[in-house]
């Protein structure tokens, strides 16, 4: 039944989006989640370096994530793996899929409780030949803690060579289905959550350094626990804690 009715919905969506928006989005790529996780995806295992960067606190796993009515599940446990007190699960479309420019977007419902910090997001697809922030990093969606908040940033390399963010946010019932969403063209990022946009970035002639913007990017999708963003404080008693996914999808005009 929800297969069918995200279908419906789908398609209505698409036609009312072709008579009233002048943007005139064509999907190019999507993963509705329909009964299984999409072939685009590669999953990352362990802690990384220095908790992906950040001290996080989770191993990540495969056995973590799956689909539960139709949608993607991925879900942080308090589980001791490998010298590590959490599990949850990290998924990227790195050397698979890679995207430039166009609508980004996903819907989602998020877990809301300390030490939480699931995301959405875009890392340049050249970060393996330049690292990390000269690649550049696309943030749709971040939720820490116990926030009804969520966070949209870039990350870059500036024109001085210093490190660089820019990021807005914007109140809301993580704990309900909401669409969070990037339109990203040669002028500009713009976030969005149901369609109403709440930050923008100038990307404009990579003022500032922000060329990076206008190269080839990959997707993200994870559920940390703990690090330095949210803290170290983490609410055991919330685990298992899901983070539901019920389609990405990728457009372009």
């Amino acid at each position: 039944m929800k297969q069918l009715m995200k279908g419906m919905v789908f398609a209505v969506a698409c036609l009312f989006a072709g008579g009233a928006s002048a943007q005139n989005w064509q999907l190019a790529w999507s993963d509705e989640f329909n009964g299984s996780i999409g072939p685009s995806w590669v999953f990352e295992t362990g802690n990384g370096g220095s908790g992906w960067g950040n001290n996080e606190l989770q191993y990540y796993r495969r056995e973590n994530a799956g689909i539960e009515n139709n949608a993607l599940v991925i879900t942080a446990r308090r589980q001791d793996f490998n010298g590590f007190r959490y599990t949850s699960a990290r998924m990227k479309t790195q050397g698979v899929r890679t995207f430039k420019y166009g609508k980004i977007e996903a819907r989602m419902r998020l877990p809301s409780f300390m030490g939480a910090w699931p995301a959405f997001w875009m890392l340049g697809a050249n970060i393996s030949q330049v690292g990390w922030p000269d690649s550049g990093e696309i943030d749709v969606m971040e939720h820490i803690n116990n926030e009804n908040r969520t966070y949209g940033t870039i990350h870059w390399r500036d024109h001085n060579g210093n490190y660089a963010q820019y990021g807005g946010n914007t109140a809301l019932n993580v704990a309900d289905w909401h669409v969070y969403a990037v339109e990203w063209d040669v002028n500009a990022i713009r976030w969005y959550v149901d369609g109403v946009k709440f930050h923008e970035a100038n990307i404009q002639n990579g003022i500032n350094g922000t060329q990076e913007f206008h190269n080839d990017f990959f997707l993200l999708l994870n559920f940390a626990i703990g690090g330095n963003w949210p803290g170290f404080n983490i609410d055991e008693s919330k685990l298992p804690a899901k983070m539901h996914v019920d389609y990405v999808r990728v457009y372009r005009r």
